[in-house]
Parts: structure tokens; C-alpha cells; sequence
């Protein structure tokens, strides 16, 4: 089993429940699918760099597993074709990293 990190997109104006179910659906995809989700995080809405698809803003979210190439194959196809999505994009690390948080709020 390889270890892959995959970030999700998703448009800012889909209400929160309706982006809880997204996220569950690619996890499940994921446990489907020969593969093992380690760990989501869920990193905000934030500003996009540049407008993608009319869009100004994204929630994003990290997803954390494992899987085989067949895991990827599925997981790809079916956010090909899900209109929700801004963009996303499954990298190949050699171990995760769960110590980490990237995008942690912090109190001042």
C-alpha cells in the first residue's frame, strides 16, 4: 500500500452539511476502494490566488490514506465528474506526516 495525499476544492456557496456529505462521499470512495483514510483535515475557506471557474473563494480540505493504484483511479473518477469541485489534486508521499497542521487556528 502506497501513501497518498489528496486536497479538494470545493465552491464556497454549497451550505455546510451539503460539504460534510462531499467529503464523507470521497472517504467512503476512498474505504471502497482497497484504501484506508488516516486522517481529513479541514483547512477553511480561503481566497484563491486567481479566479478558477467564476470563483473567488474555496473551502479546502487534505485527505490522508492509503491505497493502491486502483483506489486512485476510482477516487479521480469520480471527482472528474462532480460538478461541486473546483479543482483536485492526489500526490504519492513516502509517509505521512500527522504531527503537522498546516492551517491550525491560532489564538492570539
Amino acid at each position: 500500500m502506497n501513501c497518498y495525499e489528496n486536497t479538494i476544492l470545493v465552491k464556497q456557496d454549497l451550505p455546510e452539511s451539503q460539504v460534510k456529505q462531499l467529503v464523507n462521499k470521497y472517504e467512503e470512495i476512498i474505504n471502497k476502494n482497497s484504501g484506508k483514510v488516516i486522517k481529513t483535515e479541514n483547512w477553511g475557506l480561503k481566497n484563491l490566488s486567481q479566479l478558477i471557474k467564476n470563483n473567488r473563494k474555496a473551502f479546502y480540505f487534505h485527505i490522508k490514506f492509503t491505497g493502491l493504484g486502483k483506489t486512485i483511479y476510482e477516487l479521480e473518477k469520480a471527482e472528474n465528474i462532480d460538478q461541486m469541485l473546483i479543482r483536485f489534486l492526489t500526490v504519492k508521499v513516502k509517509k505521512h506526516d500527522l504531527d503537522k497542521e498546516y492551517f491550525e487556528k491560532k489564538d492570539y
